[in-house]
């Protein structure tokens, strides 16, 4: 059976490497959906191998994909080295391509350790999810396995990715949150010197 490891979405190249994930966001698009394009199931019957992973790569014609986004139904750093051999080997074969990481930014917990300086020169952006403004309701919204730690870990971990990725932004989904609690959000994102994005929530 075949399974989808790569998909096109808004003319950029995603990568599904797993569908584990650390967090149970309530308002999670796979909770509703299979799909995120309408074309390709994101549901793995088994998490890809690197050599499956490169090889649907030189399937593509990558000269179409300004960016290639590590991001399917699951975390994508929940195989974290999985996901740093994918990006060099990328860069290697190719340079032009520009990578984005979209993450819950709990790596350095997933890991037990301070991942950020491996995406030095090969990852070009991360996108944190932050959704809320406080511990309490990341909490809420987000179930993390790590519990309210995971609210400080990841504002953390976006301050550290600073220093080796040249684009790290924090991102909250327009739904049940008030002005306030973006423009908390917001503040939150200014205090770590990254930038911010608010993004549509999807039915």
């Amino acid at each position: 059976m075949s399974m989808t490891i790569t998909y096109e979405l808004e003319g950029a190249l995603y990568v599904n490497f797993t569908n584990r994930c650390c967090n149970d966001c309530t308002f999670c698009l796979r909770n509703n959906h299979d799909s995120v394009n309408g074309e390709d199931n994101l549901w793995l019957d088994r998490e890809p191998t690197f050599e499956e992973i490169s090889k649907d790569f030189e399937k593509r014609d990558m000269s179409r994909y300004p960016w290639v986004v590590f991001c399917g139904y699951g975390e994508p750093l929940m195989r974290f080295d999985t996901c740093i051999k994918t990006a060099k080997w990328l860069k290697e074969n190719y340079p032009d391509t520009k990578i984005r990481i979209n993450t819950n930014g709990l790596a350095n917990l997933i890991e037990n350790r301070d991942v950020t300086p491996e995406f030095d020169g090969i990852i070009d952006a991360i996108s944190i999810s932050l959704n809320a403004p406080t511990a309490k309701q990341y909490d809420k919204l987000c179930r993390s396995d790590f519990g309210e730690e995971a609210f400080s870990a990841l504002l953390d971990f976006a301050k550290r990715a600073k220093d080796f990725v040249p684009s790290v932004t924090l991102s909250v989904v327009d739904h049940d949150l008030s002005k306030a609690e973006i423009e908390a959000c917001n503040q939150l994102a200014n205090d770590c010197g990254v930038n911010f994005r608010v993004r549509k929530y999807i039915e």
